[in-house]
């Protein structure tokens, strides 16, 4: 006999309300996480999650879903190690189970400059506490057995960057998990209500304008990744971003032979296997600024090719999907989270390139604790928008190279 099992809705439908102390432009999984951090900790529950889709349809279901600290700069490595350590904790905080496995990454080097620059990313990154050292080939070879590690490859590798704390996530389980958790809170989510403007009267902001209505509101952040640029224009305030389409793909289910994050800034490629034993395949934003989301050829020959080139054995497995997704990227690549300094109370959690859904749970959280209280948290502070004026750019490509 079987039982019946209640169904219940994850997050409900509301009519849009004449006002809200808050509205969030984007309900990704940045939007997300910052309206369940201002409702959880601060008590801010009067919050607008504004989608002109659905709910995760644009990068947070679009991305790869790898998680890893071992960035390079003294300001980014303890942000994104913050993020892993609240992405550790969120099953048990939320209640569901986000399929989090901290399978190891490891960032391939095929030459002595290579090298080099990995040894200055483990050596940053131990300072700084994180889990990252350089290892040679015994150890690359016992972790990735079925890797091509002879001398006879175009690129052969001779060493790597191994980070044990990174892994991979469900990244649907993370957007239902924190929409659950807002809905509960009384935080609104509107799906299918597209931001047509902003009005300002001088400094202040007086109301978000949407396909179904006109919100009063004094708050608005800006969380909308490759389209950050079409809101701040609404607000008139320039954003140094580009956007860049970037693709993936995902190949038919194989034997476990892959068990942890594999990644080669040479060949501009990363792989790892799921659960069901299917490849997830990525390589670098395309070569031109558009809004085009369409999967390309070259881009899969490419993702093919190289792949092809770490492991051989691959040649004859089948491609069974390919998307793309659109990258906000900045001139450091590094984000750009703070509040505008030509608008009071706009703010923004933009600007995350190829590696946005790794930070959002302490993007969230701080931009949170900023919109809140009205202080900038200190490690947040690098990333203000200000920098670009005062040329206090981060430089965080060296670890963000590749798109993952």
């Amino acid at each position: 006999m079987f039982s019946l099992l209640r169904k219940e809705r994850m997050w409900r439908s509301h009519d849009l309300r004449r006002r809200y102390d808050v509205v969030i432009v984007g309900a990704g999984v940045h939007g997300l996480s910052t309206a369940y951090h201002l409702g959880q900790l601060h008590g801010v529950r009067s919050v607008a999650l504004l989608d002109r889709g659905y709910l995760g349809g644009g990068n947070s279901g679009r991305n790869t879903a790898i998680l890893r600290s071992n960035y390079r700069t003294p300001e980014g490595i303890p942000f994104y190690d913050a993020s892993v350590k609240l992405y550790e904790q969120m099953s048990e905080e939320l209640g569901w189970n986000v399929m989090f496995s901290q399978c190891g990454h490891l960032t391939l080097a095929h030459s002595d400059a290579g090298i080099v620059g990995l040894r200055v990313r483990a050596e940053n990154n131990q300072l700084m506490g994180v889990d990252s050292r350089l290892i040679d080939l015994g150890e690359i070879r016992r972790l990735v057995p079925g890797m091509d590690l002879s001398d006879r490859a175009r690129y052969p590798i001779l060493a790597a960057l191994y980070h044990p704390p990174g892994g991979v996530i469900r990244h649907d389980a993370v957007v239902w998990g924190y929409a659950r958790a807002c809905d509960r809170m009384g935080i609104e989510i509107h799906t299918d209500t597209e931001v047509t403007g902003i009005r300002r009267n001088g400094r202040k902001i007086e109301s978000v304008v949407t396909n179904r209505g006109e919100i009063a509101t004094e708050t608005v952040l800006n969380c909308t990744a490759g389209w950050a640029t079409t809101i701040s224009d609404m607000v008139s305030v320039p954003l140094p971003i580009v956007s860049y389409p970037l693709q993936a793909c995902v190949t038919q289910p194989l034997k476990p032979f892959l068990h942890h994050v594999i990644v080669s800034a040479t060949l501009h490629v990363y792989v790892n296997q799921t659960d069901k034993g299917e490849l997830v395949i990525g390589a670098e934003i395309d070569p031109y600024q558009s809004y085009n989301m369409r999967a390309t050829l070259p881009t899969l020959e490419q993702m093919a090719t190289y792949t092809l080139e770490l492991f051989p054995q691959l040649h004859a497995i089948r491609v069974l999907r390919q998307w793309g997704g659109i990258c906000d990227m900045t001139p450091d690549f590094a984000p750009i989270i703070g509040c505008a300094e030509e608008v009071d109370r706009f703010y923004m959690n933009v600007g995350w390139g190829t590696y946005g859904f790794k930070a959002a749970p302490a993007a969230g959280k701080f931009t949170a604790e900023m919109i809140a209280t009205g202080s900038t948290p200190g490690i947040i502070a690098p990333f203000t928008p200000a920098r670009f004026r005062a040329g206090k750019l981060l430089g965080e490509k060296a670890a963000a190279a590749v798109s993952h």
